[in-house]
Parts: C-alpha cells; sequence; structure tokens
C-alpha cells in the first residue's frame, strides 16, 4: 500500500484542493492511505481535517509548529503502507499520480530501495514568469530540465514536493533530520544518507503535481538566504560536502555588484521577459545563499520561530 504523507502549515484553501484530488484519483491496485499533520495550523485547518471524509483511509494529527521534517517524520511512524509518497500542502496531484508511483517502484528488482521522483510544475492559475519558470526546471528551487539520467538520478534532487520511498529504508535511516529549521536541505539530507545505503533515485516526469505557492524574487531571496542558513547546518553534519555547499565559495562573495543594483536587473527581466538573465538569476540567488551561509557559520541567524514553508 502506497502512504502519502503531507505536512500543512496554515494552507487550507490550497490544502482542501489536494485532498479533494486525491479523493478522486485512480487507485492503485495495493491501495492509499493519506496522513495530514498540521504543523500548528491557525487557520481552521484542524476544524476543517476534523471533518473530511474522503473515500480512502485517511488520519491527521496535530502538532506544535516545529518544521516539515518532525512533522512528515511523525506521519512516518504511523504510516501503514509499504511506500511512502511525499507531497507539499501546495502540490494539486494529477488524477494518475499514485498510480504511476506505485507502476515505477513496481518495475525494479528491490523496490525498497528505490525512490521515484515525480515532476512538479507551476499551477494554472499561478501566472508563469520567465523567473518562475526557470527556478522550477534549473536547479534554484526544483531542476527537473537538468537531471542528467531518469533512471539513476542524483541525490540532491529529491524533493520532497512529489517523491516516494520505501517505508523501512526511511525508517533504518532516521527519517528526516530534524535539526533543519525549516523546508531547506532536509530533504537532500536525507537522501543522500540513503544514497550511501544503497537507495537509487528514478525519474517518472508523468507523475505530475501543479504547485500553488505564489513567489516573488523578493521572497525567493529570503528563502536562498534560509537555504544558506541551513546549508551551514548540513556541512557540520558531512564536513565532505562543504566545497558542494558552497563553504569555500563565501570569500569570493565580496566585491561584487551591489545586491540593489543586481536585484533592480533580475526584476526588470522578470517584467520584461525578453531581458530576462538566467545566469543574472543565479548569481543574485548564488549571492543570497551565500550571504546566509556566511552569517550562519559566524553563528547567527538560526532565529527560532514559525515554519511557514511546509513544502519545498
Amino acid at each position: 500500500m502506497l502512504s502519502v504523507v503531507i505536512p500543512t502549515f496554515n494552507r487550507l484553501s490550497i490544502l482542501q484542493e489536494v485532498l479533494e484530488n486525491l479523493a478522486q484519483a485512480t487507485v492503485p491496485a495495493t491501495g492509499f492511505e493519506v496522513i495530514v499533520v498540521s504543523d500548528g495550523s491557525t487557520d481552521g485547518t484542524n476544524e476543517w481535517l476534523a471533518h473530511w471524509r474522503p473515500p480512502h483511509p485517511f488520519r491527521f494529527v496535530l502538532q506544535e509548529n516545529s518544521g516539515p521534517g518532525r512533522a512528515r517524520n511523525r506521519a512516518a511512524g504511523i504510516a501503514k503502507g509499504e511506500r511512502i509518497l511525499f507531497m507539499g500542502d501546495d502540490t494539486v496531484p494529477s488524477r494518475e499520480l499514485l498510480v504511476l508511483h506505485a507502476q515505477r517502484a513496481g518495475r525494479e528488482p528491490d523496490p525498497e530501495k528505490i525512490a521515484v521522483l515525480g515532476y512538479t510544475s507551476w499551477h494554472p492559475r499561478m501566472k508563469v514568469s520567465p523567473f518562475l519558470n526557470h527556478i522550477n526546471e534549473y536547479g534554484l528551487q526544483f531542476g527537473f530540465s537538468i537531471i542528467p539520467d531518469p533512471g539513476d538520478v542524483p541525490f540532491n534532487f529529491f524533493y520532497t514536493s512529489n517523491v516516494s520511498v520505501g517505508r523501512d529504508l526511511f525508517e533504518k535511516l532516521g527519517g528526516f533530520d530534524t535539526d533543519f529549521p525549516g523546508a531547506a536541505w532536509e530533504d537532500v539530507e536525507f537522501a543522500y544518507r540513503a544514497s550511501r545505503s544503497g537507495m537509487r533515485m528514478v525519474y517518472e516526469p508523468s507523475a505530475r503535481t501543479a504547485h500553488f505557492h505564489p513567489t516573488s524574487i523578493r521572497s525567493f531571496l529570503g528563502r536562498q538566504e534560509r537555504a544558506g542558513e541551513s546549508g551551514a547546518i548540513f556541512a557540520a553534519k558531512h564536513p565532505e560536502l562543504t566545497d558542494w555547499l558552497g563553504v569555500s565559495s563565501i570569500p569570493s562573495a565580496g566585491g561584487r555588484l551591489s545586491r540593489r543594483a543586481r536585484n533592480g536587473l533580475l526584476r526588470i527581466g522578470d517584467w520584461i521577459p525578453f531581458f530576462f538573465s538566467p545566469g543574472l538569476c543565479d548569481g543574485v540567488m548564488r549571492d543570497a545563499y551565500l550571504d546566509g551561509l556566511s552569517r550562519a557559520l559566524k553563528g547567527a541567524g538560526n532565529s527560532k520561530g514559525h515554519f511557514p514553508r511546509s513544502s519545498r
């Protein structure tokens, strides 16, 4: 059986669409269940979940706000399925999503050691700018267009917006590391450990979800800084990855065009598609990431509080 795990924090309107679509999904031969963990929601989510009655097995759990990693671990701990499909509370599934995940894993000789990555596009209700397309396809948020080998996907493409993994393997490795405060690097760090334990990830682009997450350049810059802060945690846990995580690049971050100038140029390109520069976009976002990384390595920027991004 497939256990669908969804952490949520104050996104009731889009969560309803996610769950309604799951209720209409084609059912895999082995069946499925859905487990939602409300991570300290205060927007009516808990009351709505208490009255939700879908045609498939459904459970919901309440916890104090402590981040999506802990929420996913809690759901996985009560899951009954042999495989866990991690989704976001803002990634709306296609009708065939569950079947395609189950079938793709079932084609492998050892499904337990296979992770299946599906494709996440932007939701049709969102106006997709060149900036949004770039971060979805070329590695800043996701990187579906640069996956080198669909049959053997690198660990850093493990996106919990739409990925399934064997429950036994997940539990054996202790799930997501809850030292990460928000939705940044905790999924990739798990995949790194899993890959070293023999997990292989495959890409199934027909298993689709639609991401409804209004995103601006300003908000994404903040996201990159938070990712940098979590990158420092990742580097401390796995020193062999410090160069890959950008630690050695921090000294080169000075002497560049001012942040305000680069951000202004990037916004012009986002407003006028002809002027959008992928290279400039990558540079601006890399600078923001390095700023967060540098700040965290100096012992600042690791504040505690609410974690509004409950999906990648």
